[in-house]
């Protein structure tokens, strides 16, 4: 696996719009767009031209999904399983299938899309009910890889950037449904988050 650590840099300038809750940019639109362009890449020349389901679990997916199939150009199929493991807080909860997968992934070669690898959680939930299936392989991409937290042994194949354990935002990822929209990744104010564990653990 080849991933791009985020290094330490000037700050980004957070749009004003949004400065009194993102602190700070952490990975801009123009390296989300260059990176994506090198894992399309990347994908293609480990699938060597065969047909792959595509297969993402939503909702976080969408952007980086939608940005990174345009750049691959192998004949693919695609497919979404919908996958629910956070309410309108900041705490982790059951996971909850949402949606089922329509395709047949017998004895096909299978790419997993998800927008971040963080505790393994819910790959390890995912990854089991995929195999069942009986694919012929499976090669999981993610956007960011957040090392830091992980529980579950598993690894991206395929990962954009390795983050440090902060609550991030954007370009599909959200907190409580909101900021999916923003074209960059950025780092959430901390005290956000705080109060919405509070108002969870006072439940």
């Amino acid at each position: 696996m080849l991933d791009f650590p985020v290094k330490a840099k000037p700050k980004s300038s957070v749009p004003p719009r949004w400065r009194k809750e993102v602190a700070r940019v952490l990975i801009t639109e123009a390296q989300l767009a260059l990176r994506v362009r090198t894992l399309a890449r990347e994908i293609e020349r480990d699938f060597l031209g065969r047909e792959t389901v595509v297969i993402s679990l939503l909702n976080g997916t969408v952007m980086f999904l939608a940005d990174l199939l345009r750049h691959v150009t192998l004949p693919l199929r695609l497919d979404f399983l919908g996958v629910s493991s956070y309410g309108e807080g900041a705490r982790s909860g059951e996971l909850i299938f949402t949606k089922e997968l329509r395709l047949d992934v017998r004895g096909r070669d299978v790419l997993l899309v998800d927008d971040i690898l963080d505790t393994g959680g819910t790959m390890a939930r995912v990854l089991p009910k995929i195999r069942a299936l009986k694919p012929r392989r499976i090669k999981i991409c993610v956007l960011l890889d957040k090392p830091a937290r992980r529980v579950e042994t598993i690894e991206a194949d395929y990962a954009g950037f390795t983050v440090p354990d902060e609550f991030v935002v954007g370009y599909g990822l959200d907190f409580a449904e909101r900021y999916r929209n923003l074209p960059f990744v950025g780092v959430l104010h901390p005290h956000l988050y705080k109060q919405a564990c509070k108002r969870i653990n006072r439940k």
